[in-house]
């Protein structure tokens, strides 16, 4: 019964978080895992003032943050789904109907990429490891920092400073007029990731300062379907394919084999210098930003 509770009042709150967060920035963007730490949180606290104290208790509040990141996430993609379908005159019910087939036949594409990329290397099972996920080659990081906060806060001894500091900085953010939501995403996600995304939101800009000197109007058409756009969108697009082609291929040992075969990484490193060959990806990058602004320049 407590259980369900959770589920619903969990569920109505951080649903109502991802569609606007989705809205505000984009689903890319949608900080489904920090919803589900603070369920994890909230769980496990109610756990603790009714006296569901132990192991035997760790796993329900586990199944609560699973149902309410399972929610959050698809509240996010339902909106952004439906946005969308709006904007090029779908039907809503043709979409739900699809959002209902998409979810059953993502459970189980997940259910087998989650058990493919499970299994231990032969080197692994030598050593006694039965479990990929949670190694040094896939490691989960917020799996165990969730697994953490369930154990430190049922335990009563997780240090709770930087928890209160972060939601006195939220407050203080709001205060000054800045969406929290957006600036929690921008805190909670890493440096390696929110850059890229800072890049390409300075390459924008720079685009559309050059458009306003030139007093070159540009429809709304144009904005949503320039070439900046579709490249960018493109650049989106590769790199999540890439991402699920090179965790397949490191799922098997062959494929890890040949992932080592073609990896240049040894030989530029070993060439140029740690520093060089820092540089070198520096300049790639800049590379890449230089031609996604000269393409949004374009009409």
């Amino acid at each position: 019964m407590l259980i369900g509770v959770l589920v619903v009042i969990f569920g109505a709150l951080f649903v109502t978080v991802s569609s606007r967060i989705v809205g505000l920035i984009g689903s890319s963007n949608n900080p489904v895992s920090g919803m589900t730490i603070a369920t994890v949180m909230g769980t496990s606290l109610i756990f603790l003032a009714v006296g569901w104290i132990g192991k035997a208790y760790e796993p329900l509040v586990l199944v609560v943050g699973g149902m309410i990141c399972i929610a959050a996430s698809n509240a996010g993609g339902t909106s952004q789904d439906l946005k969308t379908g709006y904007i090029v005159g779908a039907t809503p019910r043709n979409q739900q109907i699809a959002l209902f087939a998409g979810v059953i036949v993502s459970a189980l594409v997940v259910g087998f990429t989650i058990k493919f990329l499970d299994r231990p290397t032969a080197e692994m099972a030598q050593q006694g490891i039965r479990h990929a996920i949670g190694t040094d080659r896939y490691p989960a990081p917020q799996a165990t920092l969730m697994a953490t906060l369930i154990k430190g806060i049922t335990s009563q001894n997780l240090d709770w400073q930087y928890i209160f500091v972060g939601i006195f900085v939220a407050a203080v953010v709001e205060l000054c007029g800045i969406n929290s939501l957006s600036f929690a995403v921008g805190a909670y996600l890493p440096l390696s990731t929110t850059l890229p995304i800072f890049a390409g939101g300075a390459v924008r800009g720079l685009v559309e300062r050059k458009q306003k000197k030139q007093h070159l109007a540009v429809t709304a058409e144009e904005e949503e379907l320039g070439r900046g756009n579709l490249f960018a969108t493109g650049l989106v697009a590769g790199g999540a394919v890439a991402g699920v082609l090179i965790a397949f291929l490191g799922g098997s040992d062959w494929g890890a084999r040949l992932l080592t075969a073609v990896d240049l990484q040894g030989g530029f490193a070993e060439g140029l210098g740690e520093g060089g060959y820092h540089l070198l990806g520096v300049l790639f990058f800049v590379a890449l930003a230089l031609i996604l602004y000269l393409v949004g320049r374009r009409k």
